[in-house]
This record gives structure tokens, C-alpha cells and sequence, in this order.
């Protein structure tokens, strides 16, 4: 319970930005945040508030106004699942992961 004594829940949002590190190429980045609130929408606003921030931190970024939240079932933890997205598709799996996933520019690192 938050200090009104209303019930508060884990909720994780994710926010997409634009990343102008030069004028000629467009990175775009996912981030994930987790926030105790009373609701999905509080956890947006809060989330949406911070985005900004983050954006501004950065000249050239920009924070592209898209917001999903996902309501945690447990407490954050190992193993928690902290976002889940389901989309409907005709795409097969391999096709899937190509389109929306593993499109060759994605800057990541490799697990050893």
C-alpha cells in the first residue's frame, strides 16, 4: 500500500525513443522500467514523465510517445517476468523474428 493506503503493484513500461548520435543514421531504443503504482495508468504517467527526462538527458533524443505497460504477477525478482507483448501474425516463426526482432542492426552484445 502507498501512504493513502491504496494498493500499489509492480508494473514495467516500455518506452521507445529515437537516438540521434549523428545526423545521418537513427538508432531507436526500447527501454524497460519498473514502477510501484495503484494503477496502469499512474505506472504510464510516471513512466511517461520519466521518459522525458531520459530523452532530454541527451540532445537529439527523443522520446517517440509510445508507452506499453505490462502488470507484473509477482515481486521482482530472479527469474520474474517483467514484460510480455503478444502480437497476432501470419508470419511464420523464423519470418517473425526476422521482421520484427533480428534485423541485422541491433547493437547488442554476444553471451560467452
Amino acid at each position: 500500500m502507498d501512504s493513502t493506503g491504496a494498493q500499489v503493484d509492480w508494473f514495467a513500461v516500455r518506452c521507445i525513443f529515437e537516438i540521434r548520435a549523428n545526423s545521418t543514421s537513427r538508432t531507436y531504443e526500447e527501454r524497460v522500467t519498473l514502477w510501484k503504482a495503484a494503477s496502469a495508468a499512474e505506472a504510464l504517467a510516471r513512466a511517461e514523465s520519466e521518459a522525458e527526462g531520459y530523452a532530454a538527458g541527451v540532445e537529439g533524443n527523443a522520446y517517440l510517445g509510445l508507452a506499453q505497460s505490462y502488470h507484473l504477477f509477482d515481486e521482482p525478482g530472479e527469474g520474474a517476468e517483467v514484460f510480455s507483448l503478444m502480437r497476432d501474425s501470419e508470419l511464420g516463426p523464423s519470418e517473425y523474428i526476422s521482421r520484427f526482432f533480428s534485423v541485422g542492426t541491433e547493437h547488442q552484445g554476444v553471451a560467452e
